[in-house]
């Protein structure tokens, strides 16, 4: 409805997982350089976490956009599924066609198809998003897929992205072992005071029509960063909940100045105050 309003070609707010507005903020990039590590140095498993809406989703898609050709993945989204299951979706995901229903015979068509990428130069991946929401049967299926390696290095590296429970569930007793296999870990933390301007800014540039006639003249006024800030806590995807109907209010009143009355007002609308 505003997009015209204030010329963007798409909407900079948006709680997607779009890694076209991927963020580089210093949490994000220390998140990203851990996972390239853990990639590339075929580390085994790795677990990114954080709170809900600090955007693991969006780095995930971020880090499949950027990685090598000689890297072949598998992603899997809320993994909601039994233990078999889980294996039949990787290999799917992977492109391996099977019509076996038996975990052995799948283990050993993937084990097959990773020793042949690994001769071939490729290094092979599995990225589970929401992993907290993993069982422990799902969980041990995991460690033993990170068995599969050579006298030399790991054949299938293992990202686990997930809210801070999935650390709580990794303490189990009976996943030690999974736990102990952990070779990177990273826990990303919200936007700090700064990043939060940056951030705003950043969206707003990447979502202006390059095409309009002139540029936009919103203005987000310093107090109006501030408040976002104290409302969000520095978490991306309420900042953009927030400057979302922000800038709805801002057409509604035909301003292009977003200030902290407005701000205060829409956190209201949308129960943050």
């Amino acid at each position: 409805m505003y997009k015209e309003y204030y010329h963007f070609k798409e909407n900079p707010f948006s709680i997607t997982a779009d890694p076209d507005f991927f963020f580089s903020s210093k949490r994000h990039n220390e998140a990203f350089s851990h996972l390239i590590y853990g990639i590339k140095q075929r580390k085994g498993i790795v677990v990114i976490t954080g709170e809900i809406g600090t955007g693991k989703t969006t780095l995930c898609r971020t880090l499949l956009n950027r990685l090598d050709a000689n890297i072949k993945t598998a992603f899997i989204l809320n993994p909601d599924f039994s233990d078999l299951q889980l294996l039949q979706l990787i290999l799917r995901d992977l492109g391996i066609k099977t019509n076996s229903k038996n975990k052995f015979d799948l283990i050993n068509t993937l084990n097959e198809f990773l020793i042949q990428e690994t001769t071939l130069g490729n290094n092979v991946v599995l990225i589970i998003d929401e992993a907290q929401n993993l069982g422990v049967r799902q969980l041990e299926q995991v460690r033993l897929l990170s068995n599969l390696e050579t006298e030399k290095e790991k054949l299938l590296q293992i990202i686990l992205i997930g809210q801070p429970e999935l650390t709580d569930k990794l303490k189990l007793t009976e996943l030690r072992q999974l736990n102990q296999r952990v070779a990177v870990r990273y826990h990303i933390m919200p936007l700090d005071g700064d990043e939060v301007r940056e951030y705003i800014q950043h969206r707003v540039e990447i979502g202006q029509d390059d095409d309009a006639d002139y540029p936009s003249l919103l203005n987000f006024t310093n107090e109006a960063i501030e408040a976002i800030f104290d409302i969000s806590g520095g978490t991306p995807r309420m900042i953009n909940i927030i400057c979302d109907r922000a800038l709805l209010a801002g057409y509604t009143l035909d301003t292009y100045t977003i200030d902290h009355h407005i701000i205060h007002k829409c956190a209201q609308e949308v129960g943050q105050k």
